[in-house]
């Protein structure tokens, strides 16, 4: 057993008030490779032009090009032992709240109740014309058939932050809140450099939280971590979560 493992689970034991920062690298063992990855959609897909609010108010019908694909890869994926791990940890009410960055859904759907969602969802879809909300589910996206609004006709926009739109406030003051109030942050498969979900670790570890890494490799992160644990987080976490039960 790795003894930073052991000296991780004695802080948890400990604090109050733990949450967790997670990015592309926790659903990478989901089958959901990171976007700006080899082999990720930003390989195919130029961001400036795909992900662009602009563009896709400009041009929908092509945004939706890429959006096909990146629906076809979250809907095919499942939750890993990470998430299912974090999952746990907050059912035995050590962990508060989970900040992602990931538009997966894969956090709710391994049984995680209070999440964060900085990027929006892309199992959701919404019309920019009237507000009216649909589960991607509804549309049958593998006919290629861009989804359209049942009450006005425009076509449906994934609900999801494009390059050019804001963060949601509510994502941003919520998160705000817990970084300040928290004693414990675990930061996983995220290097945490793109803010403002960066600032989250930052502004917690500035008011006395013990800040946790779990990455494959050190980051620019790593320098501010308490403790860095390496390795996958589908392994390290479940490890983690063993010791807490003991």
């Amino acid at each position: 057993m790795d003894n930073n493992l052991l000296k991780v689970a004695e802080i948890i034991k400990k604090s109050k008030n733990m949450i967790a920062l997670t990015g592309a690298g926790i659903s990478v063992e989901s089958g959901i490779p990171d976007f700006r990855s080899a082999g990720g959609l930003w390989d195919r897909y130029d961001p400036a032009i795909y992900a662009s609010i602009h563009s896709f108010i400009r041009m929908p019908e092509k945004v939706w090009d890429m959006i096909f694909e990146m629906i076809e890869v979250t809907e095919g994926a499942a939750p890993n032992s990470a998430h299912l791990s974090l999952a746990k940890l907050e059912s035995m009410n050590y962990l508060k709240t989970i900040i992602t960055q990931n538009i997966d859904n894969l956090h709710q759907e391994a049984g995680s109740k209070n999440v964060i969602e900085y990027h929006g969802n892309a199992k959701h879809l919404v019309c920019m014309s009237c507000n009216a909300e649909y589960s991607a589910s509804e549309f049958d996206v593998s006919s290629k058939e861009i989804p359209t609004c049942e009450y006005c006709e425009k076509i449906l926009k994934p609900s999801v932050v494009f390059f050019g739109e804001n963060i949601p406030l509510d994502a941003l003051t919520e998160s705000q809140k817990f970084a300040e109030a928290a004693d414990v942050v675990l930061v996983i498969g995220t290097s945490a450099v793109v803010y403002p979900a960066a600032s989250i670790p930052r502004i917690a570890k500035g008011r006395g939280a013990a800040l946790i890494e779990f990455n494959l490799e050190r980051t620019d992160l790593s320098s501010y971590a308490d403790i860095l644990i390496s390795g996958s987080a589908g392994k390290t976490l479940p490890e983690l979560v063993k010791l807490l039960e003991q």
